[in-house]
């Protein structure tokens, strides 16, 4: 059916929908390729090797280089630390509170752009599926227009209004995959900030109690 064709007829089969298709494959690809590298900043440093360096910070007693140690360390856990750090004279509670606003902010940047992608992957099927549809209502129109037509005429029509739902598919199916890790990575992230968290209020409390 498609043999000796070019990509490009291929999409000019397709329809308009194939155009919508490609930019979505187009800006979930990028999205991918962006989110990868941000995390991939964000994860050099380990959680444990980290808060080690910080409570030998406390432990000298010295706010300072704590301070200086998050600002060092591209880690959303760093800037949980940070917040608390800038209110460690302040109770405990208040620590705590601009801890998990922090967490907030932390995870909202984690997560952007990755709602566009699960958008893509749940709706590009059924953008291939209205394409298809739009495909055979023209196959059978043109065949009413010409007067004439057998079965293969329209298996062939139908055939090529296949096209948009396989593309559909093609592109959604990565785009789940691609959410679903985007949404594991996103955990792992507030897995962490939230242990550190809960280690720096312990060693602030520590350090009350002492």
């Amino acid at each position: 059916m498609f043999a000796g064709k070019t990509i490009l007829e291929i999409i000019q089969i397709g329809g308009f929908t194939m155009y919508i298709l490609l930019f979505c494959s187009f800006l979930s690809i990028t999205i991918l390729l962006e989110r990868l590298l941000y995390y991939r900043r964000r994860s050099r440093t380990k959680r444990s090797e980290f808060m080690a360096r910080i409570k030998k910070a406390l432990k000298s007693g010295s706010i300072e280089k704590a301070m200086e140690i998050c600002t060092h360390t591209r880690a959303p856990f760093s800037n949980v630390i940070y917040s608390g750090l800038v209110l460690h004279d302040h109770h405990e509670k208040e620590i705590s509170s601009a801890m998990e606003r922090e967490i907030t902010v932390e995870t909202t940047k984690l997560e952007r752009f990755t709602s566009i992608v699960g958008t893509i992957g749940n709706t590009a099927v059924y953008i291939g599926l209205f394409g298809t549809v739009l495909g055979i209502i023209r196959a059978f129109h043109d065949i009413a227009a010409a007067g004439a037509g057998g079965m293969s005429i329209v298996i062939g029509g139908v055939a090529e209004a296949l096209v948009c739902t396989a593309m559909g598919l093609f592109v959604a199916v990565p785009a789940v995959i691609a959410f679903n890790y985007f949404m594991k990575r996103v955990e792992r992230f507030i897995h962490d900030m939230e242990l550190c968290a809960s280690e720096f209020i312990d060693l602030i409390g520590r350090g009350s109690a002492a």
